[in-house]
């Protein structure tokens, strides 16, 4: 059963930073996935923030993110990460992990098989 954690979330000033942490389980081939983050603020839809494509070096992020977010992630340990620079009070959202087997658009939130539990950030002005 694949299991996804989120960690590192918090509660920063504007321009602070925080890296954000997701530790898969039960995925036997972690390099093979497809892996993502996406936030949502409250009461808005799930948006796409970051993915990067199955073991390669690709990595794409939402224009609102780029320059600002980093995305990383260490097959070895299962782990990807989320750098985030230079935080916005927009960026305030639940942070959500997800992982996918599936070679569907990275930008879709239904493109994603298994999702974390999701982390608090909140960037106060």
């Amino acid at each position: 059963q694949v299991q996804l954690v989120e960690s590192g979330g918090g509660l920063v000033q504007a321009g602070g930073s925080l890296r954000l942490s997701c530790a898969a389980s039960g995925i036997f081939t972690f390099s093979s996935y497809r892996m993502g983050w996406f936030r949502q603020a409250p009461g808005k839809e799930r948006e796409f923030v970051a993915a990067n494509m199955w073991s390669s070096g690709n990595v794409y992020y939402a224009t609102s993110v780029k320059g600002r977010f980093t995305f990383s992630r260490d097959n070895a340990n299962n782990t990807v990460y989320l750098q985030m620079n230079s935080l916005k009070p927009e960026d305030t959202a639940v942070y959500y992990c997800a992982a996918s087997s599936r070679p569907l658009l990275y930008y879709r939130p239904s493109s994603y098989e298994y999702w974390g539990q999701g982390t608090q950030v909140t960037v106060s002005s």
